[in-house]
């Protein structure tokens, strides 16, 4: 399976208490608990791109399965590291701790981080499975505009 697509975090565990073992600052994790982030990855052969939005925060990180690479974590420093996959899994360790991120379906992303045996947990879920609902009469209203006529 392909990591490629877009991914909109659904849920998370244990994230205050996984940030302040980090070492996160109290105000940056009351700011963060309750953003929800867009992750995209790009996969080419063995060559990733992958681009985190939360809130106005930015992380873009590439790298190349099993070759150093500088990396920024989430925590904005910069570490050198190697991804390395095995399946649907990419696994790397920076600054200590173990990021896995596991493609289980076509359509969720799991990520753990994992430092001395605490782990933090997102679940997301690719943009095109995620469902949006409209009120029935917006749905009618917008028909007209749909339907052309030659």
């Amino acid at each position: 399976m392909s990591f490629s697509g877009k991914y909109q975090m659904e849920s998370h565990d244990n994230f205050e208490s996984f940030m302040e073992a980090v070492g996160l600052p109290d105000e940056l994790i009351q700011e963060g608990k309750d953003l929800k982030s867009i992750s995209e990855i790009e996969e080419t052969g063995d060559h990733f791109k992958v681009t985190v939005t939360t809130g106005t925060k930015i992380l873009t990180n590439s790298f190349t399965i099993g070759q150093e690479t500088e990396l920024e974590s989430p925590t904005g420093g910069k570490v050198n590291s190697v991804v390395m996959r095995e399946g649907n899994k990419l696994t790397a360790i920076l600054n200590g701790i173990e990021y896995v991120t596991e493609l289980t379906d076509a359509n969720t992303l799991v990520n753990t981080m994992t430092l001395s045996g605490m782990s933090y947990k997102r679940v997301f879920a690719s943009v095109s499975s995620v469902t949006y609902s409209i009120p029935f009469r917006m749905a009618v209203s917008l028909l007209p505009s749909l339907i052309t006529t030659d």
